[in-house]
């Protein structure tokens, strides 16, 4: 999914730069892949995030629940 978005904001800025001029092209399309591969990141970051705010919870879930059989 994050690849569709990535490719999706190249197409926009493909589709902006058509109507450059051309020394600004060759910036402005290194511009437009940075802020495509910045995008795929920060989602990736996102989802890894969340993964990991999961298994925390899972985890502290886990320990109360033997701290708790323990504690019998």
């Amino acid at each position: 999914m994050t690849k569709s978005i990535a490719l999706s904001l190249v197409l926009a800025a493909s589709l902006g730069l058509a109507a450059c001029s051309g020394g600004h092209t060759e910036n402005a399309a290194n511009n437009a892949a940075n802020a495509a591969e910045n995008a795929s990141n920060a989602a990736d970051n996102a989802m890894n995030a969340a993964l990991n705010a999961a298994d925390n919870a899972a985890n502290a879930a886990s320990n109360a629940t033997n701290n708790a059989a323990n504690a019998m």
